[in-house]
């Protein structure tokens, strides 16, 4: 008797896959075409501007309002190239992104998930374990060898500025570029395993305990496959595997190969935070100053608060980027 009602349990998984494995994707209105400005013809050879993202179904709803905001602020949107990392459901993943953006120059790579599978231990929050955050340390080895330059945003943010003025940034010497705060307290992301370790702690001597979120990151890809940066990357996951020396998903190797010798990027291109801390995910206030990207780094994200009905007071500047078909700022009436 057990083993016919294991051999129903097995017809039923064969049968239905789809409604045992993956569930469904959000459904999107097409975006509007954007089309250059006049003052991009001024150049007979324009500057392309590449762009990378995550895609996943958790998330898609923050992609797809991010690639929404970028377009709609550039001066020159035609000249964007997207580049979005993903791990499953490449095939649908592409079509959302097909009859959303019917006009969107973009290329999609699939992200092995065996590459970190074995290095990530658990931190504060799920969604920080989840090996495609991890994924903005492969850049370099998933993009074309063409590619030399690379924003990278995270899929939680809405761009509200033309982002030229952000790829335009003189990197200097520097990997990568990305706002800084240099009076961080460096205890606060690493264990006291670490700091009792001579070897470890060393990594920070003669440097500025700068941190920097990682969530928006101008990066000389050229620089980053010279000075193998993955792999120094890659290195310090393993140890943390062994001996846990931080917290926090995928920022401390960043802030123990970077911190320090970054370019420093003004902080309007990250007004990161908004979305709590990795508890609770209370509301919080823009950092004082301009803005140009609002970025819900944290646990609370704008799209789940919405349809909650309990929005923070910021979350009505992510709404009008939100082209959930679901969403209530939009009708089909």
């Amino acid at each position: 008797m057990a083993f016919l009602v294991l051999l129903f349990f097995l017809a039923l998984t064969v049968r239905f896959p789809s409604t045992v494995v993956s569930a469904e994707l959000p459904l999107f209105r097409e975006a509007p075409a954007f089309q250059n400005g006049r003052e991009c013809q001024r150049t007979m050879k324009p500057s392309v501007i590449h762009i990378a993202m995550t895609l996943d179904a958790t998330y898609l709803r923050g992609s797809v309002a991010g690639v929404f905001s970028v377009l709609q602020h550039s001066s020159c949107p035609e000249n964007i190239v997207f580049h979005f990392i993903v791990t499953h459901r490449r095939l649908e993943l592409r079509r959302v992104i097909t009859t959303t953006f019917p006009y969107l120059n973009f290329h999609l790579y699939h992200f092995d998930s065996n590459l970190v599978r074995g290095k990530i231990t658990y931190s504060v929050r799920r969604a920080l374990d989840q090996p495609l955050n991890y994924a903005r340390m492969y850049l370099a080895e998933l993009l074309p060898v063409t590619v030399n330059r690379i924003i990278y945003f995270d899929s939680d943010l809405v761009v509200v500025d033309d982002v030229a003025k952000l790829w335009k940034i003189n990197l200097g010497n520097h990997v990568l570029g990305a706002p800084e705060y240099c009076h961080a307290n460096f205890t606060n992301y690493f264990t006291a395993k670490f700091w009792m370790n001579s070897e470890y702690a060393a990594a920070f001597e003669g440097r500025r305990a700068c941190y920097f979120n990682t969530g928006v990151m101008v990066i000389d890809l050229g620089k980053w496959r010279e000075g193998k940066y993955t792999e120094r990357l890659d290195k310090w996951m393993k140890i943390q595997k062994k001996n846990r020396i931080y917290e926090l998903g995928s920022l401390p190797p960043f802030l123990l190969v970077f911190a320090g010798d970054v370019e420093g990027v003004e902080h309007r291109w990250n007004q990161h935070g908004l979305g709590g801390d990795n508890l609770k995910g209370v509301c919080r206030d823009l950092h004082p100053g301009p803005a140009s990207l609002l970025h819900w780094s944290g646990k609370g994200k704008p799209w789940l608060r919405l349809d909650a009905k309990k929005p923070c007071p910021l979350d009505s500047l992510w709404a009008p980027y939100d082209l959930s078909r679901h969403s209530s700022l939009f009708s089909d009436n």
